[in-house]
């Protein structure tokens, strides 16, 4: 009972007098025990990606939205693992953006590939093919998923595969986009 009470203390405080991120906080469950909150938004480095066709992409295209930003590739098994959730996601909350980004040599045809077998049908093909936007990132292992405001700032990190479409997933990114 002391262990819980200090735990619920020591978040409290590190979540300082925010009571909304106190609020988001209390919904982590599961998966979601892995999101790690900031104190404050960090600025995402703008890195020119490409689409499936080679034409240019940019997470600034998504800005004015919620955006969940994972980090994948089409060779690591936690990836593959956790993409249908991000597509079920991306269907339950259609407000908030799902955008996957395959970094390094992830080749598009395997993409598409994967994406059929999966059954992938709601996320865009992304690729980051020098690693420049998950370098920048800090991002070290695959998978890692960033969530990003509106003005395209990273607010939160989960480093790992998750369950995406969880009602605790789903509850986190509905009451961080409410803020």
């Amino acid at each position: 009972m002391l262990r819980k009470s200090l735990a619920v203390l020591y978040t409290a405080l590190a979540l300082g007098a925010n009571p909304a991120a106190a609020d988001v906080a209390a919904l982590r469950i599961g998966d979601m025990k892995k999101l790690a909150l900031h104190s404050a938004p960090v600025n995402l480095a703008e890195i020119a990606l490409l689409d499936a066709d080679d034409n240019p992409a940019s997470m600034t295209d998504y800005h004015g939205k919620w955006v969940v930003l994972n980090f994948w590739a089409t060779w690591c098994a936690p990836c593959r693992h956790e993409m249908p959730s991000l597509d079920r996601l991306q269907a339950a909350l259609p407000d908030i953006a799902v955008v996957p980004v395959a970094t390094g040599r992830n080749a598009v045809p395997g993409i598409q590939k994967f994406y059929a077998e999966a059954g992938i049908t709601n996320l865009p093909v992304v690729r980051d093919p020098k690693s420049e936007l998950s370098r920048s990132a800090s991002v070290m292992a695959l998978p890692v998923t960033l969530i990003l405001n509106p003005e395209g700032q990273e607010v939160a990190r989960l480093i790992g595969d998750a369950d995406w479409d969880s009602d605790s997933a789903k509850a986190v990114l509905s009451a961080l986009a409410a803020q």
